[in-house]
């Protein structure tokens, strides 16, 4: 196993066993074993108990905002006092500067990522256990923490006669709808991509001035901004229907967080 499997390998057997976890016990209470909303669900479960936990890292990402709008001014003054020096040196100063005002006011410019990177392993080892259940189902081997049966489960399962298992980039397996496969796929892309924009959009429109969106400062933030929701919309053709449905749940969530924060903590 090469040095990123293995520490992905603990991400994975945690994504499959609460993917196990919420599968028996949906099929518990009486939901059918095979039925690709059993395993929907239990893939939104994942997502919420992610977030969940999450929440006292959204709480800090909001005070490091908050510090980010008290920074605006000091910014600005640091903006005017370079105004056009473009000799290497002067840039060199200004980021040394620029730098310094962060490590005080105790903020950066990337804070509104952290929940996203904090939440990339598990992503990513979604995407692995979900890879993983193409490649060995029919060869009676599990996946992590999942049984083999769950495995051929997950496998067999659709919404919309869309299997979990299926990708744009490389089909649909047999049984499956190709027309559900791309529409389901296609608007899912679309819903949180847009709810991923939204969410960057507001926090730049809560944190920043007009004047510090526009300034040359705040350029990696315009990045995040319109770069992020391409990357991920890019990516969703290669990305399996179960991992398109954590995905677009976790942008939904941050989105509908974002607007359920008291913002009045960010001052006026």
């Amino acid at each position: 196993m090469d040095f990123i499997g293995t520490i992905m390998a603990p991400f994975r057997w945690l994504v499959s066993a609460m993917m196990a976890a919420f599968h028996d016990g949906l099929n518990a209470i009486g939901m059918p074993a095979a039925s690709g909303w059993t395993w929907t669900l239990s893939i939104i479960g994942i997502v919420l108990v992610i977030r969940a936990a999450l929440i006292p890292v959204f709480l800090k990402q909001v005070d490091a905002q908050q510090r980010m709008r008290l920074l605006q001014p000091d910014l600005m003054k640091l903006q005017e006092k370079y105004k056009g020096k473009t000799d290497p040196l002067s840039r060199q100063d200004m980021v040394q500067e620029q730098m310094a005002l962060y490590k005080v006011h105790g903020t950066n410019p990337f804070s509104a990522c952290l929940p996203m990177l904090i939440q990339m392993p598990f992503f990513f080892a979604l995407f692995q256990v979900l890879s993983g259940i193409s490649t060995t189902a029919g060869q009676s081997q599990g996946v992590g923490a999942m049984s083999a049966e769950q495995v051929m489960q997950f496998d067999q399962s659709t919404i919309f006669n869309a299997p979990l298992s299926a990708t744009l980039l490389h089909g649909t397996p047999p049984g499956g709808n190709v027309v559900s496969v791309w529409v389901l796929s296609i608007v899912m892309i679309l819903v949180m991509t847009a709810a991923q924009f939204i969410t960057q959009k507001q926090i730049m429109a809560r944190t920043l001035s007009g004047e510090a969106l526009a300034s040359p400062v705040m350029a990696q933030q315009r990045v995040i901004l319109y770069g992020l929701p391409v990357v991920f919309g890019v990516g969703g053709i290669v990305f399996p229907i179960g991992v398109l449905i954590y995905w677009t749940t976790t942008n939904l969530w941050t989105m509908g967080q974002q607007f359920a924060i008291r913002w009045d903590r960010m001052g006026p």
